[in-house]
């Protein structure tokens, strides 16, 4: 299965780490193809400096170590007027999902809870967890 994660919980799992959260990244890097966009790692870099700065070389030493494939993210909004997501920053990382045709976006963003796509599907990590684990 092919699986992109937001940037919460790429934050979640290298600074916060803890046995449910390892256990899920095992899982998506183990079992699962793995992509994340460069939005996220470029808002990922933005988030650390401000909020996490002494743990800046413990993400990147996390992230040296995730198998991942990376998805460019469009540079124009190319989402059907139709989808709508209440914060819109939250836009070219769906987009990213949409274009690398993953299978399942997984975050705990709840801005993403009321968009009903057939494809991402969009889980949080314990739906993820819970429905193929």
């Amino acid at each position: 299965m092919e699986i992109m994660i937001d940037t919460n919980i790429i934050i979640s799992a290298a600074l916060f780490p803890n046995e449910r959260m390892n256990r899920f990244i095992g899982v998506i890097s183990g079992e699962h193809q793995l992509f994340l966009c460069s939005y996220s790692l470029k808002e990922l870099e933005r988030v650390i400096k401000r909020k996490f700065a002494s743990r800046l070389k413990k993400m990147e030493l996390f992230l040296q170590k995730l198998p991942y494939t990376l998805i460019h993210t469009p540079s124009v909004n190319i989402l059907n007027s139709e989808i709508v997501i209440r914060d819109t920053k939250d836009y070219p990382i769906l987009a990213s999902a949409i274009i690398a045709d993953v299978d399942v976006l997984i975050t705990g963003d709840a801005d993403f809870d009321k968009v009903e796509l057939e494809r991402p599907e969009i889980l949080t990590i314990s739906a993820f967890m819970k429905r193929y684990h």
